[in-house]
């Protein structure tokens, strides 16, 4: 396990740079216009929440939320990426805390979070569950977990549907390897995640596909795989 966590690390840490740029583009457009109105409608309003935003990667969505007043803490991994996080949240003058941290075993107390986010994290996770069961752990009751993610776990990142993105043909070997490591890559998703959600006691709401509202931004590379959407409520 500590070999593939290390190995996933490495991957991340290599593509660091491109993806902050991406990111960064994606933010200012249309897209991440788009973003910030998914979270409106998903958190309660009114006040200042408390939030983890695990696997923050370049700080996205740490940047979103800081924007609408939220008291964000980014988790990472990738000590490459936590480095992009910080530069970008620096350059938009936006207030977050970013940590090296474990996604399935965090440093935090009990129902620490009103809400938890992540995006495109738990296809790389070795281990969903625990994550899952760590997330609900440090959110208060009645806070939100809101998932984005996609099911590759049966996708061939280096077949011709990536084949113009930025990723190099090496990069793109490497992620296949890691996926076909993973035990998620075996389930079909998002069902297998809201089912084992509701099993551990969220109240779970689901979108099968985003893509539409979130993917619309041309100057963007992005891939044909479904984004679905996870709102669950502990």
């Amino acid at each position: 396990m500590e070999h593939l966590t290390r190995r996933i690390e490495n991957y991340w840490d290599g593509r660091s740079k491109d993806f902050s740029k991406s990111r960064r583009l994606e933010l200012d457009g249309v897209d991440g216009a788009a973003w910030r109105n998914i979270f409106k409608k998903n958190l309660p309003a009114g006040k200042s929440l408390k939030i983890l935003d695990v696997g923050t990667g370049a700080g996205f969505f740490a940047a979103i939320l800081s924007k609408l007043g939220h008291k964000v803490t980014g988790v990472d991994m990738s000590a490459k990426m936590l480095g992009e996080a910080r530069k970008n949240l620096r350059e938009l003058k936006l207030p977050a805390e970013f940590k090296r941290m474990n996604a399935q075993a965090l440093d935090f107390a009990d129902e620490t979070f009103d809400a938890v986010v992540t995006r495109n994290l738990t296809w790389t996770l070795p281990d969903v569950k625990a994550a899952y069961r760590e997330w609900r752990r440090v959110l208060k009751v009645g806070g939100v977990l809101m998932n984005f993610d996609s099911d590759y776990g049966d996708k061939i990142f280096s077949d011709e549907f990536y084949t113009q993105s930025k990723v190099s043909d090496a990069q793109l070997s490497e992620c296949d390897a890691i996926k076909n490591s993973l035990a998620i890559s075996s389930r079909r998703r998002p069902m297998w995640d809201a089912g084992f959600l509701e099993g551990i006691n969220f109240s779970v709401r689901l979108d099968e596909d985003i893509s539409h509202a979130v993917h619309k931004d041309k100057r963007c590379d992005y891939d044909s795989v479904p984004l679905f959407a996870i709102c669950a409520v502990k």
